[in-house]
């Protein structure tokens, strides 16, 4: 694990270098972090994860510019998903996985339609350290602890490549925004998705918002620090071709449709802090997953800042 950090910061300071060294600089920050146990009490499946984008461009006008790469994100996600007993999982529950990802996208908005395209380097298995830190957080919580046939079944030790294009536009009405979209993913989960996000409130327009891949959230990068509250929703329903993290060899059989529904609140303050809260509904993925139907997972997004450096 600590190799893989040690990637990741030479990447980060690598990517970093190149986009100050084209003109850019850097204009935003976001992080958002998931987990069910403080949603519905209850810690399996996609228990937990975190999203983090940094943005360079030069300068930010209050929409994505219109040229493809003018505008570069790079992205960390790290996920952790589980069985819905650590210690003792049915003999058809889906595999532990640890998955770590480092990702290069951009956005740019050539008219009126806006998209973010990307592709990412995804780290799997037992080499992410992600079941050892699971267990860490469990001693914490008084949880019980992965056992050793949960470690050995886990999805394995593989780098693979992954690829994702979204397409959405925006509509004002009234003091509400909407924005239907679609999105198709590539690599380590197959699928194509459409939806629709809506936003209540004046907060977060001129804004760059960046989709966090596991709740289907949007996290604020750049802002527009003016104080204020704004209230979402949004869903979307997906055609599930194929899963990595659901390996045929586990025994059970991937659900082709994929459904979310989520809704939350942004609020920023008169000083600059600001911080997000949301909940996520989140559909099966898997025909032999009983109880999908009362899944929920809350974000909690940090700050942003866009002057930070």
């Amino acid at each position: 694990m600590t190799r893989l950090f040690a990637f990741a910061l030479c990447l980060c300071a690598g990517f970093s270098s190149t986009a100050m060294a084209e003109g850019r600089e850097r204009i935003g920050y976001g992080v958002l972090f998931t987990n069910d146990l403080i949603g519905d009490t209850k810690d399996r499946w996609r228990t937990g994860s975190v999203a983090s984008s940094r943005v360079w461009a030069d300068g930010w006008t209050g929409v994505a510019p219109e040229g493809f790469g003018d505008l570069l994100e790079f992205r960390f996600n790290g996920e952790v998903i589980a069985p819905e007993s650590l210690s003792r999982p049915a003999a058809q529950d889906r595999p532990f996985v640890g998955a770590l990802s480092f990702g290069l996208h951009t956005h740019f908005k050539p008219a009126h339609v806006e998209f973010a395209v990307g592709a990412d380097l995804i780290v799997t298995g037992a080499q992410t350290g992600l079941d050892d830190f699971q267990d860490y957080i469990h001693d914490i919580v008084g949880e019980r602890n992965i056992s050793r046939a949960v470690r050995r079944d886990q999805v394995d030790n593989a780098f693979r490549p992954a690829g994702v294009l979204e397409a959405g536009r925006s509509f004002e009405i009234g003091r509400a925004r909407i924005r239907p979209f679609a999105e198709a993913r590539g690599g380590v989960e197959n699928l194509v998705r459409a939806g629709a996000d809506i936003t209540i409130g004046s907060l977060m327009q001129g804004e760059l918002l960046v989709r966090e891949p596991v709740t289907g959230h949007r996290y604020r990068v750049v802002r527009a620090d003016k104080p204020g509250l704004a209230f979402i929703l949004g869903g979307d329903i997906a055609y599930v071709d194929s899963s990595d993290y659901l390996p045929a060899r586990s025994g059970i059989t991937v659900r082709r449709d994929r459904t979310r529904l989520r809704g939350g609140a942004h609020w920023e303050g008169p000083r600059g802090g600001s911080l997000f809260y949301g909940v996520t509904w989140l559909g099966e993925e898997f025909d032999q997953q009983h109880g999908g139907r009362s899944w929920a997972l809350c974000s909690l997004g940090c700050v942003s800042d866009k002057n930070s450096r």
